[in-house]
């Protein structure tokens, strides 16, 4: 992104940082240093346990989304859509199976889900060889200590926030690791308030919902290059990254 769109927003910077520590969202990264990180971004990338829902797990050994993070994930990349006109890249590295996840990608057409991956630096390093992106160009979206590797070498770190793990949050900040803590919890729509609070640092957010309001033909365009991604899905076997199982 052009970095002049994140100084020309420099008032509206000051206006979301006043909204989203309002509502108990903590900066641990000066927001014009996370706006400039963020102008670095190329791809997102989400955790899946604890990010899109609270872990718990269902009769099926898997757990859930909501809609209203859902919509968040789709206008934060439409956000990406109308600075870049592009798409960014997106994916889900889990250490789990969820089926729940495998749909979700699908539906949302994510570039990639990685699942079963304990040791997910791996999978990061085999996304970002896929798409030709540094992690430094990566924006994560995670929760709990699998996920450690990948934010110490992802450009933008965003913790959903526990209050059950106090001491676990300030090993985040001590040792930087995160840039923001989200003001709600695991499957309280944290994903929703990352969205808003990203597309709100790319100056867009208006334009984002009167498009999207209006079904303009620019969001046409974008849903129609969205919906022609066909989302891959990897685990790992013998240390090494593989094609997984398309889920039926």
């Amino acid at each position: 992104m052009n970095i002049d769109l994140i100084k020309n927003a420099m008032p509206t910077i000051i206006h979301i940082e006043s909204l989203f520590t309002q509502i108990g969202g903590v900066f641990c990264t000066p927001i014009n240093l996370l706006a400039s990180k963020l102008s670095e971004v190329k791809a997102f990338v989400f955790d899946w346990d604890g990010v899109f829902n609270n872990a718990a797990k269902n009769e099926n050994k898997s757990s859930t989304f909501n809609e209203v993070d859902s919509m968040g994930t789709n206008m934060l990349r439409f956000s990406y859509f109308l600075n870049q006109n592009t798409l960014p890249k997106t994916a889900i590295i889990s250490g789990e199976k969820n089926e729940m996840a495998f749909y979700f990608a699908q539906r949302e057409h994510f570039d990639g889900c990685y699942f079963k991956v304990p040791h997910k630096i791996i999978a990061l390093d085999h996304f970002c060889q896929q798409h030709n992106i540094k992690a430094s160009e990566v924006c994560y979206v995670f929760d709990d200590v699998l996920d450690l590797s990948i934010a110490k070498v992802c450009g933008l770190k965003i913790g959903i926030n526990r209050k059950a793990n106090p001491l676990f949050k300030n090993y985040l900040v001590q040792n930087n690791l995160v840039d923001y803590i989200t003001a709600h919890e695991s499957g309280n729509f944290a994903v929703r308030e990352t969205s808003e609070m990203l597309i709100g640092l790319y100056g867009n957010f208006d334009q984002c919902m009167d498009e999207r309001c209006n079904f303009s033909p620019i969001y046409q365009t974008y849903l129609a290059q969205r919906q022609a991604q066909v989302t891959q899905f990897f685990t790992i076997t013998d240390g090494i990254i593989v094609a997984g199982k398309l889920p039926q």
